[in-house]
């Protein structure tokens, strides 16, 4: 994807100066699948409109990319860390103790998390349930808790084809992973009633333990062959798709509607997924997007700030910037994420 240059209001954001020295001139980013399209198309086009070198943009995961941003400072460490999740507390700790100490917190915008299938295959209308009812290593048959017997979609679901269960699912280094256990396996299992059995059973020194306990077991999946971890990006998971037409993929909601004459998608509780939807909060299964940034790297890596106030600018991040045109939804609070990191205000310091 290539941009014209830029407005003159756009390039306003920050100065276009590349002399500062460094050991290293180049903004490095990783993480997050889910983020990956968006910042390389704000890397090109921050390389096109200004006198710093393009951003170096790579994959592997929210958590890879967070384990790389927290491994210290300094010019062999990545500046960037793309996350379809907020950071987690272990991960500020273990930033911390490497010395990354001061972390700001970007909001690009929002996601949703779909179920999508052969552009030939059925279509399906979903609820956390069947999904649970699907992939959980046990499920609840007469009020007990057994091993998970379902072959096919209808043993999940009289309505559904009776077509065999093959779901491919974000590995756990992914953000969408988390989200998809959380807003999808959990609430399945609560919807169930298999919530309630594991807790009963639960081992645990405190309620909180075992309510730790039970939702651990909740979404813990089967490891028959049916549910297929994918550690790649969204490209694998339509390549197995490909090869397995009764295949069902989980993906973000801007590489379904890139691809959307390969794959078709299905509602999740009655709602079908799209920006519109995300927006209003209609549709359960959506999430916030995120980069953070190592203050520490600021003033030091050339064009470091620059590039995130470029990438939340209202011409980028906006509802009618090229953001929003491959997919993402608009964050109606742009307006406050552009002031913390025009302030450079650091995760905790306003708690």
């Amino acid at each position: 994807m290539s941009f014209v240059k830029l407005t003159a209001s756009t390039l306003a954001i920050a100065a276009v100066s590349a002399t500062a020295a460094a050991a290293r001139d180049q903004v490095q980013v990783a993480g997050s699948s889910t983020v990956l399209p968006y910042a390389s198309i704000v890397a090109e086009a921050f390389g096109e409109n200004f006198d710093f070198p393009t951003p170096v943009v790579e994959s592997g995961g929210s958590s890879a990319g967070l384990k790389r941003f927290c491994e210290g400072v300094g010019e062999n460490t990545v500046d960037v860390a793309n996350a379809s999740r907020k950071i987690k507390d272990k991960e500020i700790k273990a930033c911390a103790e490497n010395g990354v100490t001061d972390i700001i917190e970007v909001r690009i915008g929002y996601d949703g998390i779909v179920f999508a299938s052969d552009i030939a295959g059925e279509k399906f209308e979903f609820t956390p349930t069947d999904w649970f009812l699907a992939l959980s290593d046990k499920v609840l048959v007469d009020g007990a808790l057994v091993d998970n017997p379902n072959k096919t979609w209808a043993d999940v679901n009289a309505n559904f084809p009776a077509q065999a269960l093959a779901a491919y699912i974000p590995g756990t280094k992914h953000g969408t992973r988390e989200v998809f256990e959380d807003k999808v396996i959990l609430a399945g299992c609560e919807a169930t009633g298999a919530f309630d059995a594991f807790l009963a059973g639960a081992e645990g020194d405190s309620d909180k333990a075992k309510k730790k306990a039970a939702e651990k077991a909740c979404i813990a999946l089967r490891t028959d062959g049916v549910s297929v971890d994918i550690d790649g990006d969204y490209t694998e998971t339509l390549a197995s798709i490909e090869s397995n037409k009764d295949g069902i993929g989980v993906f973000g909601l801007s590489f379904y509607e890139n691809n959307t004459d390969k794959l078709t998608v299905a509602t999740m509780s009655g709602i079908v997924p799209s920006t519109g939807s995300i927006a209003t909060g209609e549709y359960p299964v959506s999430r916030p997007l995120y980069f953070y940034v190592k203050k520490a790297h600021i003033g030091v890596i050339p064009g470091l700030k620059e590039y995130a106030e470029f990438f939340i600018a209202d011409e980028i991040a906006g509802p009618d910037g090229p953001l929003a045109e491959y997919g993402l939804v608009a964050d109606p609070e742009l307006a406050e994420t552009q002031a913390v990191v025009a302030d450079e205000q650091v995760l905790g310091a306003n708690m």
